[in-house]
């Protein structure tokens, strides 16, 4: 029996009944993952999905350099995993907690930057890709546009297309600092736009926009009657020491989600915070309520509280993330035809960049793949750049930047004579996207 993980439908497959919101979801390369996945270079490489996935787990080995993922290696923090097992009693699990106790909602404002007042409120969602999905059902309606910019963060167009929404994507990139340009974004605003999306730090770059990109992009949701929503899940992690902080603006027509997921290591946990104007916030808890009932998991909840207030775990991640910065740095010094896209500042992500005339990511991520190096390339984060980005979990174990650094030159020989070329192609040509074929056309132009 093949499985739905495979995320890709037998020939002639449909569904029996399916919204108009489905369809658009499932044309896109966002449908359930629709770009070249760890299952897709297991199954170039003939490898067994079950042995390396045990009982359906999504984690791989022990012994694998998983630098795809973004969930923090540094975590979870010792404080956290204690207070859940403390927190885990029949009282926890035998009522429906609050959406969020109240020392926590002080907690998340408190990371954000922001009191709570009459003008600012944090309510609990299940990570922060449901506190985008409410903002997202909260403030556009079918057909209606939202801006956000690419290479991005993959599952924001989703969210957007599952709303009911039609992403209307900016292209970021070396002109723009590798930030969202707010000029490119007013030029994208139409009579159908509704909402901005801000990934601040952004994911892949790890690039932080700067205080008057913030209030440039306030000032045109503003004045056109949008919401700008300001996703700052990486932001609690300074890989630059300089870095300032990101703090949310405020005013009726923003808000702001994060998670516990990526930057403490506690994606599991699936608990995340959604930030604004206290009405707003009112409405999405009885969105929340209608679709998967107020409560957030309590025992996740003392989990996060400890996490938050753990300074000295915050400290030691941010300590790894810059040496594997550095580690980076001397495994890219003597490869050619491979580079930092841009140095990061915050987060725990980065983005590498393949020469233009060499291979393509998705070849690159099978030939790591062999030598147990995982990686997500771009096809994932948008049109732009797709054939050429590749991006990096910063927080992997000190071991993990070594292998890399061992295998890359020898990776990337690999890839540029075309031994992956065809197996990937034709993988790409399974997808049914209009993105997967191009890439595939890529792929078989070779370097």
């Amino acid at each position: 029996m093949s499985s739905v993980l495979t995320w890709t439908a037998p020939a002639g497959a449909a569904t029996a009944v399916g919204s108009r919101r489905l369809a658009a979801l499932q044309a896109s390369h966002h449908a359930m993952w629709n770009y070249v996945t760890y299952r897709d270079a297991i199954a170039v490489l003939g490898l067994d999905a079950a042995d390396l996935y045990p009982e359906g787990t999504t984690r791989l080995p022990d012994d694998w350099a998983d630098l795809g993922w973004l969930t923090c290696f540094h975590g979870p923090p010792r404080s956290a995993v204690e207070a859940m097992r403390s927190a885990l009693e029949p009282a926890a699990l035998s009522v429906y907690p609050p959406d969020l106790i109240e020392p926590l909602r002080d907690e998340a404002a408190r990371a954000l930057g922001r009191p709570r007042d009459e003008t600012f409120e944090v309510i609990g969602t299940e990570g922060a890709q449901a506190g985008l999905t409410l903002a997202l059902l909260a403030a556009i309606d079918p057909g209606d546009e939202v801006v956000l910019g690419e290479p991005g963060y993959f599952h924001l167009p989703a969210a957007v297309l599952a709303a009911g929404g039609v992403p209307v994507t900016v292209a970021i990139g070396p002109e723009t600092g590798y930030r969202l340009d707010p000029d490119a974004v007013a030029a994208a605003i139409t009579p159908r736009t509704r909402a901005i999306c801000l990934v601040d730090p952004s994911n892949p770059y790890g690039t932080v926009a700067t205080a008057d990109e913030v209030a440039a992009l306030t000032a045109l949701a503003e004045r056109h009657g949008l919401l700008l929503i300001q996703d700052v899940t990486h932001s609690l992690l300074a890989i630059d020491p300089d870095a300032p902080p990101v703090t949310p603006p405020a005013g009726e027509h923003a808000v702001a989600t994060f998670s516990i997921s990526h930057c403490f290591g506690m994606a599991g946990a699936r608990l995340g915070f959604l930030a604004g104007p206290p009405v707003l916030m009112r409405g999405c808890l009885r969105l929340k309520a209608a679709l998967t009932r107020l409560n957030t998991n309590l025992v996740s909840q003392r989990g996060a509280l400890a996490a938050l207030r753990d300074a000295r775990y915050v400290a030691g991640a941010e300590a790894a993330i810059r040496a594997n910065v550095a580690r980076l740095d001397a495994t890219l010094a003597p490869v050619d035809g491979i580079d930092l896209a841009v140095r990061p500042s915050r987060g725990l992500a980065c983005a590498l960049e393949l020469a233009d005339d060499g291979p393509t990511a998705q070849e690159l991520m099978v030939a790591l793949f062999a030598r147990r190096v995982a990686v997500y390339p771009g096809d994932g984060l948008g049109d732009t750049r797709a054939a050429t980005t590749v991006r990096l979990n910063l927080s992997a174990p000190a071991w993990a930047m070594e292998h890399l650094d061992a295998v890359l030159g020898e990776a990337l020989a690999e890839a540029a004579a075309g031994r992956w070329r065809e197996p990937v192609a034709e993988l790409l040509e399974t997808k049914g996207t209009a993105r997967a074929t191009m890439l595939a056309a890529r792929v078989r132009r070779g370097s």
